[in-house]
């Protein structure tokens, strides 16, 4: 085994194991909370630019099947505390090592996440870097930003998936880094699904003639996608939108909202939201470390917060035919408890 490095913006050091790619990388580091479904985490789009640290301590047990692939992998790298090098699945085509080295991602493992993660709750998220040596300039981590994220993971060209069987409805999916489980929801429900860049303009999109538009989830700040907010601005009240976490943020932002950072954010499969409107509370999905300032979005209805800390988790729109939600109701991992809100979509657009 090979030494590798966990090197903090503020000097600390944490010494592990390499495992994965032969690499350096730099990132923001974050944790998920999740206890399954780390397939889905490391190729979800929405952790470009960060280094992923899971508190669940096995990692790997059951292999990599990449018909569970969310999308392209890319985090910067990925810290556990145990991995298996032994994975048994009957599904399993290889081990979370061989993922790592072929799509060029360092991991570690050996390194106390439990200490980590009560570091990051305590003090917020830090930036990072993994490294076999030591740098003695740590320049390097304390500069780096996620920047352009959303343009790194967009599609690069239109693209159309038909209806699982007869087919009710065309949505047009904006792909800010949508998870794959998004396009599967809406045609398991008979929806023709006409996926396009993030950078498609408003006229384009509307000559595509849709009967709804879906907003994807998405790495990055959503403040910085101007463009894509004001392309929101010219869809506004033009077709039923359905909005799921950079797509929740984006639209408030079109509707005259603010958003802010996180201290560290939500990220795992464990997040409790409670509907204002039934007092129900929902186990959701969740991965984002921006969230929507509650009270400031003009025409907004809260509709969700979340449990533990209050923020907002969901917006209705009366006036728009439209509604947002932070959390993840296609969570291909689990939990599927808020799935029913992919029906309230095909609802609004049969009307």
């Amino acid at each position: 085994m090979k030494k590798r490095y966990l090197v903090l913006a503020d000097g600390s050091v944490f010494q592990g194991w390499a495992f994965g790619a032969d690499c350096t990388a730099v990132g923001e580091l974050v944790f998920s909370t999740a206890m399954e479904g780390y397939v889905e985490t490391l190729t979800d789009p929405s952790y470009c630019g960060q280094i992923v640290m899971q508190t669940f301590p096995l990692i790997g047990n059951y292999g990599v099947m990449e018909e569970d692939f969310e999308g392209k992998p890319w985090l910067r790298g990925y810290v556990v505390k145990e991995w298996c090098d032994a994975p048994s699945n009957f599904r399993c085509q290889y081990s979370v090592d061989e993922f790592l080295k072929r799509n060029n991602i360092p991991g570690l493992f050996g390194v106390d996440t439990r200490e980590l993660t009560n570091r990051i709750r305590a003090h917020g998220v830090v930036n990072a870097m993994l490294t076999d040596t030591v740098p003695g300039d740590l320049s390097e981590i304390a500069a780096y930003a996620v920047r352009g994220a959303v343009d790194q993971v967009t599609a690069q060209t239109i693209q159309t998936v038909p209806a699982d069987g007869p087919e009710t409805y065309h949505v047009v999916l904006i792909d800010y880094g949508a998870k794959r489980n998004i396009v599967r929801s809406l045609t398991a429900r008979g929806c023709r699904v006409t996926v396009v860049p993030a950078g498609t303009q408003a006229a384009e999109i509307l000559a595509l003639n849709p009967d709804g538009i879906m907003l994807s989830n998405g790495p990055g700040d959503p403040a910085e996608n101007t463009a894509c907010i004001e392309t929101l601005k010219a869809l506004l009240g033009k077709k039923p939108m359905f909005g799921i976490c950079l797509g929740h943020q984006l639209l408030a932002l079109a509707c005259g909202g603010r958003t802010e950072k996180m201290k560290y954010g939500h990220r795992g499969g464990n997040q409790p939201c409670r509907d204002l409107e039934t007092g129900r509370t929902y186990i959701t999905s969740q991965n984002h470390g921006y969230a929507v300032v509650s009270g400031s979005v003009p025409g907004g209805r809260e509709r969700f917060v979340n449990a533990n800390d209050g923020t907002c988790e969901g917006l209705d729109y009366p006036d728009l035919d439209a509604f947002t939600v932070q959390f993840h109701p296609e969570a291909c991992g689990g939990p599927k408890d808020t799935s029913f809100l992919f029906n309230r979509f095909l609802d609004r657009m049969g009307r």
